[in-house]
């Protein structure tokens, strides 16, 4: 995963999962997904797209675009949704490995600081708080 990660940074020159999305020719979608599902990530036709509910704030589209991007990266193949803790689904390994993607490239080249907490950290690299447990 790192490997993926620091690979794309050095090629693209940006860890915005925007910008990497363009780059990868993947079309990133912004519409109403319902309440319960943040994004997903879809291969139709050999086409690539991102979808991301269009009511989330810009740090949790951010977010969510890096995790949709981290299936595209590591699932090669597979559609997934995004679905909130709240939903009948379980987040299984794929969501936990794309969250974990996520975490990572939206905190690439940067380092916890002396005194610093993961809060903190993640709060700085304007990722969501809430993902603080995939952090490593």
């Amino acid at each position: 995963m790192d490997n993926v990660i620091r690979q794309l940074i050095r090629r693209y020159k940006t860890n915005c999962p925007f910008e990497l999305a363009s780059s990868l020719n993947i079309t990133v979608w912004f519409c109403d997904l319902g309440k319960n599902t943040r994004g997903l990530y879809m291969r139709k036709l050999r086409r690539r797209y991102i979808v991301i509910h269009e009511d989330l704030d810009d740090q949790w589209k951010r977010f969510v675009c890096a995790h949709e991007l981290g299936h595209d990266r590591l699932h090669p193949g597979l559609s997934r949704f995004w679905l909130d803790e709240h939903s009948f689904f379980h987040a299984g390994k794929f969501e936990r490995q794309a969250n974990k993607f996520a975490v990572r490239l939206l905190t690439a080249g940067n380092r916890l600081q002396r005194g610093e907490s993961i809060s903190e950290f993640l709060r700085r690299n304007n990722v969501p708080e809430e993902m603080s447990k995939f952090f490593m």
